[in-house]
């Protein structure tokens, strides 16, 4: 048996990750063996990270990689906000973007897909076990044109392709590619900025555009306006609510007195080419996630042994 040295316990906790003292148990179960330790200490943190689990986990970072013609977000998320800044997690969003670039949008495709001779769910289970948060692999979206160019933002970015709101959107166009990803880019924060339901008003869901109708209605209904008088008000009403959810019909944030599709046509002569947008994704962090409410009095009580 090898002698469990402080250095041979530094050499484990650099390669691991792991904490101190679990280093020091491993390597006494393992009787020195470094490579059995390592192992060791793996199994010991898949099983953290299956307790661990069961916690919400609905901060974490958005992550966006574009190759060509095809754009991908990802959202993977952590308990706190504190490991969004944390390196180790940043690369292994950067690391399952670059993936679902390659495999796709799929998530267990994603998970099961290998990087060297370890998963992307083994990734994440080695994550959860180093940094001690849980941590989900949420969703994952993908976007292509034929030709033409997927134009990328980052809100809030904490590094290259990293943030809290992610946009692509799609470009169809025989124009300048780099043109047609300058001005995605700006298509994209707009999208950020001002949230589109849709492309345009046949893009929306028929149950949103009936649900809009029944409230202009009942509104002016209940003002004692005649019904073929409403019929008109509403029609006119739609058209101001496109305004409000419809990309082309929105004023453009870079210049509010033009719309979207405006802009658009004005940047047709600059990319050498008809524009076309064909889709766009729009990924918030946390978004439709319910965060647990907590009593952090309790909780350190508890854990005192006082609740």
């Amino acid at each position: 048996m090898a002698e469990i040295t402080a250095q041979l316990v530094k050499e484990l906790r650099e390669t691991s990750g792991a904490g101190m003292m679990d280093c020091k148990a491993a390597l006494v179960e393992t009787k020195g063996d470094l490579q059995a330790a390592q192992d060791w200490l793996r199994k010991k943190g898949l099983s953290t990270a299956a307790k661990k689990a069961g916690r919400v986990a609905a901060e974490g970072l958005i992550g966006a990689a574009v190759k060509a013609t095809t754009g991908v977000l990802v959202e993977v998320n952590s308990e706190t906000d504190f490991v969004a800044r944390n390196d180790l997690f940043q690369g292994l969003v950067k690391m399952i973007a670059d993936v679902a670039l390659a495999v796709g949008p799929d998530v267990e495709k994603i998970k099961a897909a290998k990087v060297g001779d370890r998963t992307i769910a083994d990734a994440i289970s080695e994550t959860i076990a180093k940094i001690g948060e849980n941590m989900t692999l949420r969703r994952a979206a993908s976007l292509s044109v034929g030709k033409g160019a997927v134009g990328t933002y980052m809100h809030n970015s904490v590094s290259d392709g990293l943030g809290k709101i992610g946009v692509l959107v799609g470009l169809e166009s025989t124009g300048k590619a780099d043109e047609l990803t300058r001005l995605g880019r700006m298509i994209a924060m707009h999208v950020a900025a001002s949230n589109p339901q849709a492309i345009d008003a046949s893009g929306l869901d028929p149950a949103t555009v009936v649900g809009e109708k029944d409230v202009l209605a009942e509104r002016f209904r209940q003002q004692g306006k005649p019904a073929n008088v409403i019929d008109k008000i509403v029609e006119s009403g739609l058209k101001t609510f496109y305004k409000e959810v419809c990309l082309l019909e929105q004023p453009y944030v870079h210049e509010p007195s033009k719309s979207v599709t405006q802009a658009l046509k004005e940047a047709e002569s600059t990319v050498g080419g008809p524009i076309t947008v064909t889709g766009f994704v729009r990924y918030a962090l946390g978004e439709g996630i319910e965060k647990q409410e907590s009593d952090f009095a309790a909780e350190v009580a508890a854990a005192a042994g006082q609740g």
